[in-house]
């Protein structure tokens, strides 16, 4: 299932006019506070009336100013997930689950059972929301936006009221939704370490426009991008698979370039991951090295090498059919005398790959 959304708006002196395709799977709407993701998707739901524009979903026209076409909210099937639960506070979790059914055509669509279970809330059930936590009201309000057998699940910073333990919580459900019920997801966020972790395909905002769109690996390995992504932020996604645990309580990952060592979490052998490598975390060397604790050390070849304009360089490293980037600077650029096609080793502390940079790989 394909959206096409094509948009102009005014707002005061803001302009927004965005145009991207969203293919099957997670596609992320990133950018900074004010770039104009929430626009784009109140949109995209029937809640915004843009001055100009056409949104398309699989072929069906939801919207086109031009052919004076509206379909409103009720008739377009998406499921809306806001920053905060919105759930209703005098019915139980079972009933806000159900209040979604209300809205949904008839015929087959999401079980109850499996949703509840898929969701890790099958024993909140006869809860009510003020008993819950943070994570477990979100959990909820998923659940009640897939009974509604959407089209599309729209996803507003679904996240962005959570602390960081509840996010970690949240987190492995997404991936279950965009993995095991291939439910086709517009999600916003400015959080990169989200966006690495769920999305196949980012859309990258910036003053109401799209600067690049493409599929998540690609984009977020380009070097040009790497200032509008954040220096501090700019990373790649590795793919790897567990092969087994150690007694010392790490977990041996076959990457392209290597084996690699993370933390045990008591993932299963063949397990497929993604992991999200920061371009900072990420050391040099012309040799293969010894005498270090450092125990990730992968074969990769210079592809490319981008100069920034301060005292810093990207390096794209290609290890496999997989792409690296490293963060290093002029000076040592110079003094190891690297160039594209170049042979090296790309050096990874253990502790710098937190559990919430390693995903399911979807």
């Amino acid at each position: 299932m394909t959206l096409s959304v094509r948009l102009r708006h005014q707002f005061g002196t803001f302009t927004l006019d965005a145009a991207f395709d969203a293919p099957a799977g997670v596609t992320a709407l990133f950018g900074r506070s004010g770039s104009g993701k929430s626009t784009v998707i109140n949109a995209v739901a029937g809640l915004l009336r843009p001055d100009q524009g056409r949104i398309t979903l699989d072929g069906t026209v939801l919207m086109d100013t031009e052919a004076r076409v509206m379909q409103p909210p009720h008739r377009r099937r998406m499921g809306y997930v806001f920053q905060d639960g919105r759930l209703f506070p005098h019915l139980t979790v079972r009933q806000n689950l159900l209040y979604g059914r209300w809205f949904a055509p008839k015929g087959p669509g999401a079980d109850l059972a499996r949703i509840a279970d898929l969701l890790g809330i099958a024993a909140l059930l006869d809860r009510r929301p003020g008993a819950l936590s943070g994570g477990e009201k979100q959990r909820v309000a998923i659940g009640r936006a897939i009974l509604s057998n959407p089209r599309l699940l729209l996803m507003d910073e679904p996240l962005a009221a959570l602390d960081e333990a509840r996010k970690a919580e949240i987190l492995p459900y997404l991936e279950r939704l965009r993995d095991d019920l291939r439910l086709p997801i517009l999600y916003v966020s400015h959080s990169m370490a989200e966006v690495a972790r769920l999305a196949t395909t980012v859309v990258l905002m910036e003053a109401g426009r799209v600067l690049a769109s493409g599929p998540a690996a690609d984009l977020l390995s380009d070097a040009r991008l790497a200032p509008m992504l954040g220096l501090r932020e700019a990373g790649s996604l590795l793919s790897a698979r567990v092969t087994g645990d150690d007694p010392d309580g790490l977990a041996r990952l076959e990457t392209a370039g290597g084996p690699l060592w993370l933390p045990s979490e008591g993932r299963a052998p063949g397990t497929a991951l993604r992991l999200r490598i920061l371009a900072r975390d990420v050391m040099i060397a012309t040799e293969r090295p010894q005498g270090l604790s450092a125990l990730n050390i992968l074969a990769a070849q210079v592809d490319h090498i981008h100069p920034g304009d301060g005292p810093g360089a990207m390096l794209r490293l290609r290890i496999g059919e997989d792409v690296l980037l490293a963060r290093i600077t002029k000076r040592s650029l110079s003094a190891l005398g690297l160039h594209p096609g170049q042979s090296v080793f790309a050096i990874l502390k253990t502790v710098s790959i937190g559990q919430e940079n390693v995903g399911g790989r979807g």
